[in-house]
């Protein structure tokens, strides 16, 4: 039988319960977030989290040796796939989540802390004190004007000023798929008001240099706006309850590019959406900064005016970062390269000079549309040393031909981590990256119930190994001279 996402919650709370163990609240596990100091596990196996010793770097030398570090490069941090959202807009559909693969996404126990989680990852960099913070899209989940302003603010630092709450988790939802903290265990009394309530960010204290997702500019990531859902967006009723005829046809194949954190295909999307509304609603106060946004204001707002995100900046006077902006603008969450995009890929690199280069996209070039096309451009610079992304929510570490494929983990399930990498020159002319795991550290408890209850979400990333393995998280990454 089919657990209820808040079954599944219930029984890892009370095996924590059963096991004696103390909450992941209690204690710290290290107020700079690097996991090379300390992290968190589950070492009994019942569902709590607890300190946990670090994990040193380990060597990889698929593409070079181990050699001495003669200097360091430069320090990068990289942050992707926060999913600051507003858990009460009536734009939302949860309701798809009780459906099953490929929906569970819809719905996430603790989603109503992902502008906190965001805020104690940016302090977690602000400790690290890179040269800059790459933020790897999919900054918000579901392209609001609201959304934008607090993750911003996050990040950057600044006021987080979040509605307040009336959805799916209240306590007089007497729906049994929803996790309400008031009264299901874990309880948190509370958690809800809690998390409506205006707090300060420090932000990283770095330059952010913004890469863009799907979600940014698409609604759930997977359909641009339309007439009907700006109108949902910013009206007074909201769709909880699943109209029992509505099921998903056998077979439904996943988002374009395996993505874990949106709905299915946008045909799909659209068909479920308007037999869905015409189901019962539910009256929610209405907020005027549910605006959903175009993906020029989004592009504006994230610092570079234009159609696309597209662009490059050099770190230092030794490293270049590009920016590929892969997001489909008529929807559909897989990566897209434009006709032109392999041209202006090819002058970056040109221009590059003698600077190692890292490329940066949101999903990742292997599987985007077109994406060979970037990925053998990348292949034939002797000067490209990594290619970053997120997107699948998985680290994952993997070699290709002179340079390597990292992607980093998201904020919204566990493990919630960013990552560090700092670019190291090596004696005989090569190049070594250390990059390593950095826990959010946001102050007071908020962070650690986000943690807690992503932890033990059964549809989330502990199940599905979103942490990826021992080789994709804290490594010496080694490469020869060119």
């Amino acid at each position: 039988m089919r657990l209820t996402r808040r079954e599944a919650i219930v029984l890892g709370a009370g095996a924590l319960l059963a096991a004696g163990c103390g909450s992941s609240r209690s204690t710290g596990a290290g107020a700079s977030g690097s996991t090379l100091a300390s992290t968190w596990a589950d070492p009994r196996g019942t569902g709590t989290l607890a300190p946990a010793p670090g994990e040193p770097l380990l060597a990889r030398t698929e593409l070079g040796p181990v050699r001495a570090t003669e200097g360091v490069i430069a320090t990068l941090a990289h942050v992707t796939d926060a999913h600051v959202l507003d858990a009460s807009s009536p734009a939302r559909v949860p309701f798809l989540d009780r459906l099953g693969e490929p929906f569970e996404s819809t719905f996430r126990p603790q989603e109503t802390l992902t502008a906190q989680v965001l805020a104690g990852a940016a302090r977690a960099v602000r400790a690290l004190g890179p040269d800059a913070v790459i933020q790897g899209g999919d900054l918000i989940d579901n392209d609001q004007q609201n959304e934008l302003g607090w993750a911003l603010a996050a990040i950057h630092g600044g006021a987080v000023r979040p509605d307040s709450y009336y959805g799916v988790q209240l306590a007089s939802d007497p729906d049994p798929f929803y996790y309400r903290p008031d009264l299901d265990a874990p309880e948190h009394p509370g958690l809800l008001s809690r998390t409506a309530r205006p707090f300060l960010s420090v932000g990283a204290g770095v330059p952010a240099y913004h890469v863009l997702g799907d979600h940014d500019i698409l609604v759930a990531g997977e359909i641009p706006p339309t007439a009907e859902t700006r109108a949902l967006a910013l009206g007074d009723e909201a769709l909880w309850e699943l109209p029992r005829e509505l099921t998903a046809p056998a077979g439904t194949p996943l988002t374009a590019g395996g993505s874990p954190d949106g709905p299915p295909l946008p045909g799909l999307v659209n068909e479920f959406l308007t037999r869905a509304l015409a189901g019962s609603k539910v009256p929610v106060p209405r907020s005027a900064g549910r605006v959903e946004m175009d993906p020029d204001e989004v592009t504006a707002r994230l610092g570079r005016p234009g159609p696309y995100l597209d662009y490059h900046a050099d770190v230092g006077s030794a490293l270049r970062v590009i920016v590929l902006d892969l997001a489909r603008r008529g929807g559909g969450s897989g990566g897209f390269v434009r006709p032109e995009q392999p041209g202006w890929l090819a002058s970056q690199l040109d221009e590059a000079g003698p600077r190692y280069i890292v490329a940066v996209s949101h999903q990742p070039l292997a599987s985007s549309d077109g994406g060979d096309q970037l990925l053998a451009l990348l292949d034939d610079h002797p000067r490209v040393i990594a290619a970053l992304s997120g997107h699948t929510h998985r680290n994952l570490i993997e070699p290709r031909g002179r340079y390597w494929l990292i992607s980093t983990a998201s904020l919204i399930d566990y493990p919630q981590q960013a990552r560090a990498l700092r670019v190291y020159r090596t004696a005989g002319g090569g190049v070594a990256i250390q990059t390593w795991m950095l826990d959010h550290t946001a102050p007071g408890d908020l962070g650690a119930i986000s943690r807690e209850l992503a932890y033990l979400d059964a549809q989330g990333g502990r199940p599905q190994a979103f942490a990826g393995g021992r080789l994709d998280r804290n490594v010496t990454l080694y490469r020869t001279a060119d």
